[in-house]
């Protein structure tokens, strides 16, 4: 993380003094998406994002800037926007290979698997590498196809020719959240802490495995874990998580301190990012928020931008919650 710090602070210095390169914007761009996945850190993603407009404005017709900004709009759920920047990368002569590997990760987004796959086949034609192969097990992931995903993330994994840890345990967290949602306790539990041994400031990893000890019976763990999370996050999925936990054995002043700054933080995000934040938000308000007609509404919303089984699981939830509330 220290290494990652410095490269990014080496960049933005080169920025400032306008120095930088297009490929050093791209990687700017890149690595602090990076650091917002890999802490938990939402103002990081949206740096990020602001970089990428930068980039564009400082290279309109360079395809790489298209591509970093088609990127983060992807990451915040603006997926027409996404799209409308590939179009446009690919018209100034971006490579196809990589044109269409973004257009998987959007369709796999908004759960248009069959389409997703054929694009990550046609990846696999061109060369079997850590990052197609990768790319497919994640597809399989998305589509709930757990035993066959795995045995694209060993692949995946097997194929990894780098030194960085950041890939590797990006790609066993992707893998160890699957078989967390399949109750697959197990297995869960081997990959999500082999991320967690490469990174252990890995703020999703850690969280993945509060949910893996809560569900194992072992609350009091799970609890302190989401403690220290929602303390370093600015993420109020974590403070959700914790209120639902506390919520189990107790009704206390903790619960009711992180449900009000849960609240808070996802009425700014709804306010600045609500294509991204609209499932989470449905969560929150179908949960400890308390307000299931206001979940439901949010939930509806998220189906119609992203029709995939979890998005109609929430709304069928919600609808069911709504439906309990009336009786």
């Amino acid at each position: 993380m220290g290494n990652l710090d410095a490269r990014i602070e080496g960049l933005t210095s080169q920025a400032t003094r306008g120095r930088l390169t297009a490929d050093g914007w791209g990687e700017l761009v890149e690595l602090t998406a990076l650091r917002g996945h890999v802490l938990g850190r939402i103002d990081q993603a949206e740096r990020a994002a602001s970089l990428a407009e930068t980039f564009v404005d400082q290279a309109p017709r360079d395809p790489r800037s298209l591509m970093a900004r088609a990127r983060l709009a992807g990451l915040f759920h603006r997926f027409a926007a996404a799209l409308d920047d590939l179009d446009a990368a690919a018209a100034l002569g971006l490579d196809r290979r990589s044109v269409d590997e973004e257009r998987a990760v959007v369709c796999q987004a908004v759960g248009q698997y069959a389409d997703a796959l054929a694009l990550h086949r046609q990846g696999l034609s061109r060369g079997q590498d850590f990052r197609t192969l990768g790319a497919m097990a994640r597809c399989h992931a998305e589509s709930g196809e757990v035993e066959e995903a795995e045995s694209w993330f060993l692949a995946a994994r097997r194929a990894y020719r780098g030194v960085s840890p950041f890939p590797l345990a990006v790609l066993e967290f992707q893998c160890g959240q699957m078989w967390l949602a399949q109750g697959g306790l197990v297995s869960a539990r081997v990959w999500l802490e082999s991320a967690a041994r490469r990174l252990p400031s890995y703020v999703p990893a850690q969280g993945q495995l509060a949910e893996a000890d809560a569900a194992e019976g072992r609350t009091a763990v799970a609890a302190e874990r989401l403690r220290r999370l929602a303390l370093v996050s600015d993420d109020p999925d974590y403070a959700t998580r914790l209120v639902r936990l506390l919520g189990r054995f107790e009704t206390s002043a903790e619960a009711r301190f992180w449900r009000a700054r849960a609240a808070a933080r996802y009425e700014e995000l709804m306010a600045r990012h609500p294509e991204a934040y609209a499932d989470h938000a449905a969560e929150f308000w179908l949960t400890v928020g308390g307000d299931p007609r206001r979940a439901l509404r949010l939930a509806r919303w998220n189906l119609a931008l992203r029709a995939t089984p979890s998005a109609q699981a929430l709304v069928n939830r919600a609808m069911c919650r709504v439906g309990q509330r009336q009786q």
